[in-house]
């Protein structure tokens, strides 16, 4: 059996296969849905379903015009991990660190049940208030470094429609930065209870929904 989304119609870039390739994929406690995440995305499948998954979740859509940077940086090859909770109405994922004010390891959760709305964006830490994230928006712009011309002509060359917005990091509309060298790959959500375990670096952290 094969379960396969179409693909999109439109011009490809150099980055489709890339981001397009799976990192991660967990089955629901009843066996019915599989949840998997590629760079850009998580998708909800229906193991009974093999013409496209169920939902499609945007982790950081944002990031999309920096592909470029992302990948001359190899961030673009990163592995997050996704988990779904015990009662499969909500998934998670991790993302990148948001610097300046203070939001060291976010984590993103989405609402999966019929109509839901619901798209949050967490913060892993030490500190015990739990604070939702406002939502990354906007890139910055910033000067480009001469040891990546050679791959920054080669992302070009391959990805035109970037049409020279190959920049660094981003920031959201409250300033700040997004530092891709440093992440949240690893979590997972408790079979029975509502909490989710994340790994940063050397921490590991418990969140409590």
């Amino acid at each position: 059996m094969l379960i396969r989304e179409p693909e999109p119609s439109g011009t490809k870039s150099f980055f489709t296969e890339i981001i397009a390739s799976i990192s991660d994929i967990k089955f629901s406690k009843d066996g019915r849905y599989i949840l998997s995440r590629d760079y850009m995305t998580l998708k909800l499948w229906d193991i009974n379903m093999d013409s496209g998954p169920v939902t499609t979740f945007q982790v950081h859509e944002y990031l999309r015009p920096k592909l470029c940077d992302l990948y001359e940086n190899d961030s673009i090859f990163d592995k997050f991990e996704c988990c779904l909770s015990g009662d499969g109405m909500r998934v998670a994922t991790g993302s990148y660190i948001r610097l300046l004010n203070g939001y060291p390891n976010l984590f993103r959760v989405f609402g999966c049940a019929a109509g839901s709305a619901e798209a949050t964006t967490l913060e892993a830490s030490k500190n015990p208030m739990r604070r939702q994230v406002p939502t990354p928006s906007r890139p910055s712009r910033s000067l480009s470094s001469i040891t990546r011309v050679v791959r920054r002509e080669r992302c070009l060359r391959y990805n035109v429609e970037l049409n020279n917005r190959c920049e660094s990091p981003s920031v959201d509309a409250n300033g700040n930065s997004i530092d891709s060298t440093t992440k949240l790959l690893h979590l997972a959500w408790h079979p029975t209870e509502n909490s989710i375990a994340c790994a940063a670096a050397n921490s590991l952290y418990m969140y409590y929904a």
